[in-house]
């Protein structure tokens, strides 16, 4: 699936270019989970923005840390998990690492809210589809009785559920797949968010289902004004829902560009080979192409490029400096970034290493000193 021809490159940017009063602004994030015998870097220094209305798709294999970025916005990192101190959460201007649990609960209510890959894991089996939503709706919106029910009835007519009133009453088993996730969405949205997260919300789904539930969100974007976070592993959804992307890989973001920029020039290799196995992409050929290796688990600071492993054109400073995130030349194009040794592409191999190399030199907190101090 590639991008849509009918979106420039100027038009996915536009809601990021709208200032730099992003909605989210996410700097420097590290999550780490302790273990008995090692430190896991879960997410090792993310940066990224989400403007009003813009929907941002972070893309990457299984194990490059995207739910977990997801978990640690809506500060449901629990031990042995924490976020080390030099992390930046902000959100609609307010800084989100240091809430209390009770402080956070009402972000997670009243601004942010979250749609998980397995509806069944998100809905109680014991308590019907209004209960749920009328709950939502009494904790974050004040309402009651017959003013909870109706609004649960209209949330549910909002995400596209035939004979809602009906619905209202019954339980999450009695819901098809694609109806759950219709009404996880109307639970989310019983928070009237600004933001909201979506992780892997239609892996689950059959084609058809994914299309439909796709569809839905961009509506309820349009009409609402929501910010998206969409996290996904599936090129083609990226391609068809997202503004701009950040691809991550090993816990990095290792590029980030709008949309059709992206699937038009994609520069760092790793995001190469993701494009190369979308089947859609590759029509003719004998054998589907594919990123040989693993996903890494980080249990270290980076001294080196994580993806060099697995890299077809890595060279021997790729196991020795860590690439930094820096501007790649694209005419007409001011906000693509790659986090690689190869760029910048019109400087001399060698100055651009040294280059990354005195970027990386400098100084960021590492797991040894976040002293325990969980945040």
């Amino acid at each position: 699936m590639a991008a849509d021809p009918s979106r420039s490159a100027a038009d996915a940017g536009a809601a990021a270019e709208a200032g730099d009063d992003r909605l989210l602004e996410v700097e420097n994030l590290q999550t780490v989970f302790h273990t008995e015998r090692e430190t896991i870097r879960a997410v090792d220094g993310v940066s990224f923005g989400i403007a009003e209305g813009e929907t941002l798709g972070l893309v990457g294999e299984s194990g490059s840390g995207k739910s977990v970025t997801a978990r640690s916005i809506m500060g449901l990192v629990d031990s042995p998990g924490e976020l080390l101190p030099d992390s930046s959460i902000r959100f609609d201007g307010r800084e989100l690492t240091g809430l209390s649990e009770k402080q956070y609960e009402r972000v997670r209510g009243g601004g942010v809210a979250m749609v998980f890959q397995d509806p069944l894991s998100t809905l109680n089996p014991v308590y019907t589809v209004g209960n749920q939503i009328e709950e939502a709706l009494s904790l974050h919106r004040g309402l009651s009785g017959m003013d909870a029910t109706e609004k649960a009835i209209e949330l549910l007519e909002d995400v596209g559920i035939p004979d809602a009133a009906r619905r209202v009453s019954e339980y999450p088993h009695e819901f098809s797949g694609g109806m759950r996730q219709r009404a996880v969405i109307a639970m989310a949205l019983a928070c009237d968010p600004d933001l909201l997260i979506c992780d892997e919300p239609t892996t689950a789904l059959d084609v058809t289902i994914q299309a439909q539930i796709l569809e839905l969100l961009a509506e309820l974007q349009e009409e609402h004004g929501l910010a998206i976070l969409f996290i996904t592993h599936d090129m083609g959804v990226i391609a068809e829902v997202c503004d701009r992307v950040a691809v991550m890989y090993a816990g990095e973001v290792v590029e980030q560009a709008p949309v059709v920029e992206l699937f038009e020039n994609p520069r760092h290799p790793y995001t190469r080979g993701l494009l190369r196995s979308i089947p859609s992409t590759q029509r003719g050929a004998e054998r589907l192409e594919t990123i040989e290796g693993e996903v890494p688990t980080p249990n270290a600071p980076a001294t080196d490029c994580r993806f060099a492993p697995r890299c077809p054109e890595a060279f021997d400073a790729c196991r020795e400096v860590h690439p930094e995130a820096v501007p790649v030349a694209t005419e007409g194009v001011d906000d693509h970034t790659a986090a690689c040794l190869l760029y910048p592409e019109d400087e001399p191999r060698e100055q651009a290493v040294d280059r990354h190399a005195g970027e990386a030199a400098q100084p960021h907190v590492g797991a040894d000193d976040a002293g325990g101090d969980s945040r």
